[in-house]
């Protein structure tokens, strides 16, 4: 469908076709002059009323007050998939909004909103009446008042990517995603190449950058997939990436100089794959049924890298009582594979202070490596499948039982990035035990072959196609 955009009261918009914010707007035969933009909040909410599919509305730079009586309300306005209704600001972070509100979006589907300077004093909320709502390359330091989060994802189908949220210092979260009523979850929102920054909340809890779904939800199936998005300073919560849901994947993210880890909280059946944790405190904390943890990087932490949880329940019921949900449901049925653990103060370890313990639980192929401590220091569990593992370092073995791994040095080189790596005489390569499920790729995206390394990288000749995340990859600015 041919896009139009709303200029200055001119039909001069219907002959435009959409470009990127920022870029130039050209007629479809020749280039013509970059036209006027709406200037007014009034001239903007007359384009928002009168919006078709595939209209691409576009504010001139500058800073709006949106009154709180009148915010900018998307109502009952339905793009498709191939044809949204996209309101962008003229140059990426030009337009800035503030005031109590910006947009209130209402039973609407398909509709981006790009650019934008978010500077608010209340949560913008998605809420669960709308579907395929996009949040793309805008910046988000909403006001710093305690208690309040930045965005709410409620909706369906949402997307929010290529933001950059920062600038918290009190209780609050960055990015919320739940859905209606009090148990059910957003289907398949995706959030990624986001790059969340400078939490300072010195709180222990409730200033997570993402928190996907709460424990009343935490049955309810999401499908979200969480991944290339960058965490840097992230130092509001001990969970920089807290997943209280099912059904989830969280992949190629990056958490750098962070308090905060990958927790999965509450939910079973979700897979923690090829993510870098590097040089911060928390690793990767895990409770529920079911999950993946593969390929996964975790060097220079200074709290626990990799913790197998206990449970103060066996599991979380459908119709249990609310204060039974809020509790950790011990880890059953979890594979534990092809990680590599480097020089953290904790590197595999469990959890004593909770009745039921972790059961059926697979720790094959991973390395091991560390100088203080003990490289395994699980409390109680229960038919645990140990192959494969390589441990070294001057940390002690600890209770990993004999015949789960074998002490010898895996030869590890730097890169450039400052991520060690198997040399190519490594005794990693091609050690792997484990045949079912097969992981097909490491944590570069390369292929591992029929006959495995141990830890998250497979070795390989070509250069890797993925490694951490810079700002450069993330964020309104970011490819």
């Amino acid at each position: 469908m041919q896009r139009r955009t709303f200029l200055m009261g001119t039909a001069a918009g219907a002959a435009l076709t959409a470009v990127p914010v920022g870029g130039t707007l050209t007629a479809s035969a020749a280039p013509a002059p970059v036209p006027a933009a709406v200037r007014t909040l009034d001239e903007l909410q007359a384009a928002i009323d009168r919006a078709r599919p595939g209209d691409r509305i576009v504010v001139a730079d500058g800073t709006y007050t949106v009154p709180p009586d009148r915010p900018l309300t998307i109502r009952d306005k339905q793009g498709t998939e191939r044809a949204p209704v996209t309101i962008a600001a003229r140059n990426r972070g030009g337009v800035v909004l503030d005031g109590p509100h910006s947009f209130v979006i209402e039973a609407s589907s398909h509709i981006t909103l790009s650019g934008f300077s978010f500077r608010q004093s209340s949560t913008l909320d998605i809420p669960p009446g709308c579907s395929h709502i996009r949040l793309t390359r805008n910046d988000f330091q909403l006001a710093d008042i305690e208690g309040m989060h930045y965005v709410m994802v409620r909706a369906d189908d949402s997307t929010v990517d290529h933001n950059h949220f920062h600038g918290k210092s009190t209780l609050g979260i960055y990015l919320g995603i739940e859905g209606a009523g009090t148990e059910d979850m957003a289907q398949r929102v995706h959030v990624y190449r986001n790059h969340f920054s400078d939490h300072t909340f010195a709180g222990s809890n409730g200033g997570e950058p993402i928190r996907l779904g709460v424990s009343p939800r935490a049955l309810s199936s999401a499908h979200a997939v969480v991944e290339y998005n960058l965490f840097e300073r992230a130092n509001g919560d001990p969970e920089a990436i807290s997943v209280k849901s099912s059904d989830n994947t969280i992949r190629h993210n990056t958490i750098r100089h962070s308090t905060g880890g990958i927790v999965l909280r509450h939910g079973n059946r979700n897979r923690v794959e090829a993510n870098h944790l590097i040089d911060g405190t928390e690793g990767v904390r895990i409770y529920g049924n079911d999950h993946v943890i593969v390929n996964n990087y975790l060097a220079g932490l200074s709290g626990r890298a990799l913790v197998i949880g206990s449970g103060s329940e066996r599991d979380h019921l459908p119709g249990e009582p609310a204060e039974t949900r809020r509790g950790n449901d011990a880890p059953d049925r979890v594979l534990i594979a092809y990680n590599t653990l480097l020089n953290n103060n904790g590197t595999l370890s469990g959890e004593s202070q909770r009745p039921h313990e972790p059961r059926d639980v697979t720790v094959a192929d991973n390395l091991f490596v560390a100088d203080t401590g003990r490289l395994v220091d699980m409390a109680d569990t229960v038919r645990f499948t140990w192959s494969g593992n390589l441990l070294w370092g001057a940390a002690d073995d600890g209770n990993m039982p004999a015949g789960g791994g074998a002490r010898i040095d895996p030869r590890m080189v730097t890169d450039a990035h400052g991520i060690a790596r198997p040399a190519a005489d490594s005794p990693a390569i091609d050690a792997g035990t484990l045949r079912w499920p097969p992981v097909t790729h490491d944590i570069d995206g390369q292929p591992r072959g029929r006959t495995r390394d141990v830890g998250a990288d497979e070795h390989s000749r070509r250069a890797p196609s993925r490694g951490p995340l810079t700002p450069a990859d993330v964020g309104p600015d970011a490819a």
